[in-house]
């Protein structure tokens, strides 16, 4: 369906600036927008999308102020947004710096400029600013990570009259049931903290059996489900949570075909103690339910010990350890991780006073958990049991721990075949940490020490397949140098001699190499950054905006490739400069219509150019501009040129005319305007 033109007169002043519109735009303008961008060319220069979605036609979603995105940005310091996510140390001047939360690295290339509202990776590219920071790292959408920000900041967010608010109909899928999360937690702490049959057993279980203290349980919101409870989904109901995110949320048995009524929610989780399960940045995403006596015997999961939430939108197991969003703010020099076997476990840790100790989500440590680890710390000390099946959980971890940039240390207590943290630290307090740092071994001692407990007995078979395991170990660590050390370590304890030990190890690894050229070739998608012209002209704009209209007069409309986004940009930047609509550039934000775009005027704006002549930057970029515009003409007409003595229909006067009209404007020396 196509709409009746806007008259003119009711177009905000703006609009009714620009030149007379071709057919294709008045059609544009007309309303039936997505056929018309199929018959504009890219390089016509119009008024921006940004304009249009003013009107409520174009108004599908709410539209927040221009003026509170402004304040938003004025008011969030980067790097308390950046630092839930990223450990940030001084780099020089005003800038922070810290390992990359979008790629894998050791060494921090990830900048973050407070001043600028900027941050930047030299890594991989990665430009951004508050909102663009919180959308990718929290995986939301513009108006969700708008909104994030200034609920944690304090800041209302204000729409445009008329376009509506979020309400509970519009949130994501991912915002309910975060939001169902929240409630949970509260409804099962409640009934923890309530006088009555569950929360009395419960408090008793919590503070004598468990021997916890009451306000730990109400600092990590432990609670407790009823073994027979309706009341929860009747609250989430009257809520208003949509039915999508009632089925996805995993508290809750529903059949396919169940009315949304309170009987149809069996709940998940009855006579069980509750761990709230929180993700990276706080938010509770999913729940670990203890076995107690209260747990029904028709409980389809009774004689499981701990049962955790199901994986929904929000919660992936592998993806998360309990308590890193505590033990985060903890680490530093001196202060590893302590990576233990259960939520409980580190609870207890965390009551000691140990504030560093995460656990898996009661499976074995994942690579995703282990890069999540590094991004805050790279040294982890690991509780693992000495028994057969600790053992094998240490040999599991080490590769990748090895691969993911870890360095980790085995903590073992003299004397003890079973280290139960729980219990050693109800027992001996914080003082048992020192105790176990004192035995603790290196990566490749324990290891070592797992393959070939009695080297001195172990016959040359034997030693030759623990030193093949030991080589399958080293040989993920990324760095040669590592490699190298690892060797050193690992020789004495299997008692092999360094030097034949290192040679073993090389061909080992050339055996290796050999097998993997066999195997299928895989795909490296490689980024390539191609600086155009476009690139230089936008630099020009943003940082030296006195030029943007001398270089709106001398850029013809049909020399910029709108292909890509920076050509994209400048187009719209250039019509800006060109109607005296320029808004500045700290206030983009209506001119910016994709993630790409947001990205690379967020990676011009945070390094300012050591640029001595300007103007002449702008020139050059100009005459690029025209060269690639005009040059494969050029070379067309001079192909058929060549070819006119065998075409008697080609007109070699009129091509000679055309050759030598573009020449000239390619030997045209580029001056811009005075700036007005």
């Amino acid at each position: 369906m196509c709409y009746p033109p806007f008259p003119n007169q009711d177009l905000p002043a703006r609009l009714r600036k620009q030149r007379p519109l071709a057919p294709t735009a008045k059609f544009l303008v007309g309303g039936c927008l997505d056929h018309a961008a199929r018959l504009v060319k890219p390089p016509l220069r119009i008024f921006s999308l940004s304009v249009l979605r003013s009107f409520s036609l174009f108004s599908p979603v709410p539209v927040i102020k221009p003026a509170c995105l402004r304040d938003l940005k004025l008011r969030v310091n980067l790097a308390d947004v950046v630092s839930r996510a990223v450990t940030l140390r001084k780099a020089g001047g005003a800038r922070l710096k810290g390992l990359c939360p979008f790629h894998n690295e050791k060494t921090p290339s990830f900048h973050v400029d407070s001043d600028k509202g900027f941050y930047h990776c030299f890594g991989c590219g990665k430009s951004g600013d508050a909102i663009s920071f919180v959308r990718e790292t929290e995986m939301l959408n513009f108006t969700e990570a708008v909104e994030a920000l200034g609920k944690r900041f304090n800041i209302v967010i204000e729409y445009e009259e008329g376009s509506g608010g979020p309400t509970v109909e519009q949130r994501s899928l991912r915002q309910e049931i975060f939001a169902i999360h929240d409630v949970a937690a509260e409804h099962f702490h409640a009934t923890l903290k309530a006088a009555g049959a569950t929360g009395d057993w419960m408090r008793a279980y919590w503070l004598e059996q468990r021997r916890f203290t009451l306000e730990l349980a109400d600092e990590f919101k432990i609670g407790a489900a009823a073994p027979a409870d309706q009341s929860l989904a009747a609250l989430l109901l009257r809520k208003k949570f949509s039915e999508a995110a009632l089925r996805q949320c995993g508290l809750f048995f529903v059949r396919d075909d169940a009315l949304m009524t309170p009987g149809s929610f069996k709940p998940r989780f009855r006579g069980r103690l509750m761990i709230p399960i929180r993700d990276h940045q706080g938010r509770v995403c999913a729940f670990t339910a203890r076995q107690t006596d209260l747990t029904p015997e028709d409980d389809v999961a009774r004689e499981a010990k701990y049962v955790n939430s199901p994986e929904t939108p929000i919660f992936i197991k592998g993806n998360l350890l309990f308590n890193l969003d505590r033990a985060r703010s903890h680490v530093g020099e001196g202060k590893p991780f302590v990576l233990v076997e259960g939520q409980l476990d580190a609870l207890r840790c965390w009551s000691v006073g140990l504030q560093t100790a995460v656990a898996p989500q009661g499976t074995s440590i994942t690579e995703g958990q282990l890069a999540l680890l590094r991004r805050y710390h790279a040294q982890v000390e690991c509780f693992f049991d000495s028994d057969h099946a600790g053992q094998k959980a240490a040999l599991r971890f080490l590769p990748m721990a090895l691969k993911a940039g870890i360095e980790a240390r085995f903590l073992t207590l003299a004397g003890e075949s079973k280290l139960d943290p729980d219990l050693l630290f109800l027992a001996r307090g914080l003082a048992a940490y020192a105790e176990v740092q004192r035995g603790a071994q290196s990566a490749m001692a324990f290891a070592c020490r797992a393959l070939l407990p009695d080297p001195g007995a172990a016959s040359a078979e034997q030693k030759s397949r623990a030193a093949h395991a030991i080589f399958e170990i080293i040989a993920t660590a990324e760095h040669e140098t590592t490699q190298m050390r690892l060797l050193g370590e690992a020789a004495p304890p299997l008692r092999f001699l360094p030097e034949d030990f290192r040679r073993d190890f090389i061909r080992f690894k050339s055996r290796l190499t050999g097998r993997a050229s066999l195997r299928p070739g895989r795909i490296v998608q490689v980024e390539t950054r191609h600086i155009t012209p476009e690139h230089h002209l936008i630099l020009v704009c943003l940082h030296f905006e006195h030029l943007g209209k001398p270089l709106a007069a001398s850029v013809a409309h049909e020399w910029i490739d709108a292909s890509h986004p920076a050509g994209a940009l400048l187009n719209r930047f250039l019509n800006e400069f060109e109607h005296d609509a320029w808004p500045g550039r700290d206030h983009l934000d209506g001119l910016l219509e994709t993630d790409a775009e947001r990205a690379l005027v967020a990676s011009v704006l945070f390094e300012t150019p050591k640029i001595d002549d300007p103007a002449k930057v702008a020139t050059e970029g100009v005459r690029l501009l025209r060269t690639r515009a005009l040059e494969p003409s050029l070379r067309q007409i001079e192909l058929a040129l060549a070819g006119a003595h065998l075409d008697s229909g080609v007109d070699a006067n009129s091509l000679l005319k055309q050759r030598t009209e573009i020449q000239r404007q390619l030997r045209a020396p580029i001056v811009l305007p005075a700036a007005g």
